[in-house]
């Protein structure tokens, strides 16, 4: 009989789609699901990965409680109901009830709900993906690329995503949790500057993102300041990547002040470099 495929047997299968494409590496964005094969490839694949954008990720196995939990729910409701209460938090499921109508729609009527039960029960089966922080002069499995986590502060999966975060490189790694209802613009500049942190996209000129700072450890850093201030080489060919860049970065005064704000954070944080600095943002 057909034999759906394991999250891990999932991941094993971007090699041959990147081989297919002639793509050498990937800049990788997923949500859920997605985010944890996509995270389960870079640790797998490091040279094929230059950076993730996670939403909603968890890297833990399904526990006893989740099981059980899980397992009553079941019993109890129909599998759009699980799906929608995986998707949504109970906020938004109880205040947007035209937006949950349409995805539900869709899951009743768009999927192969046979295939939807199957892939349901394969996330419910993972595996751990066993992620340690770094500390120096240790060899643990953690992402090496620069990683961007996202999680709504009302999702069901914040938990999940601020523990992961615990076990990231400090140094590579920047949360963004965003409090109430987000503009999907906002979300895509966002992306965009975790793409520019790396290298890419210099002349792409944006909007300065409305955004409060919160501590994480002992230190207290900007999304651009964390881009600016990584320790991958990724981030020092962003500072000197063409004079095009260099145009870009001055084109306008909102620029220069981002610019001299980050070079007084790296002076400041010189002092200590022993301590691992984490960034949260809160939008």
């Amino acid at each position: 009989g057909y034999e759906y495929p394991s999250m891990d047997q999932l991941s094993e299968t971007l090699p041959l789609v990147l081989k297919h494409f002639g793509l050498k590496s990937i800049i990788g964005m997923g949500i859920g699901v997605g985010a944890y094969i996509l995270t389960r490839f870079a640790l797998d694949y490091p040279n094929m990965v230059e950076g993730l954008m996670l939403i909603n990720i968890n890297a833990c196995a399904e526990g006893w409680i989740d099981w059980a939990t899980h397992k009553i729910s079941s019993w109890t409701h129909a599998m759009t109901d699980t799906i929608i209460g995986h998707l949504f938090g109970k906020e938004e499921i109880h205040h947007n009830q035209d937006m949950i109508a349409t995805f539900r729609h869709h899951i009743v009527n768009d999927m192969n709900q046979y295939n939807l039960h199957l892939f349901v029960k394969a996330y419910d089966s993972r595996r751990d993906l066993d992620i340690e922080r770094p500390v120096p002069g240790s060899n643990v499995r953690t992402l090496k690329c620069p990683s961007l986590l996202v999680v709504g502060d009302s999702s069901p999966a914040v938990d999940a995503v601020v523990e992961c975060n615990t076990k990231l490189d400090p140094t590579k790694t920047t949360l963004l949790k965003v409090r109430g209802p987000f503009p999907p613009a906002k979300l895509t500049e966002a992306f965009k500057y975790f793409i520019q942190g790396m290298g890419y996209m210099p002349s792409v000129s944006m909007t300065r993102l409305a955004r409060s700072r919160t501590a994480s450890g002992s230190s207290v850093t900007s999304f651009e300041g964390s881009r600016s201030r990584s320790h991958t080489t990724e981030g020092n060919r962003s500072r000197s990547h063409t004079n095009e860049g260099n145009r870009s970065r001055s084109h306008t005064a909102d620029a220069q002040h981002a610019r001299a704000h980050t070079e007084g954070g790296a002076d400041k944080n010189n002092v200590d470099q022993a301590v691992p600095k984490s960034t949260e943002v809160s939008c």
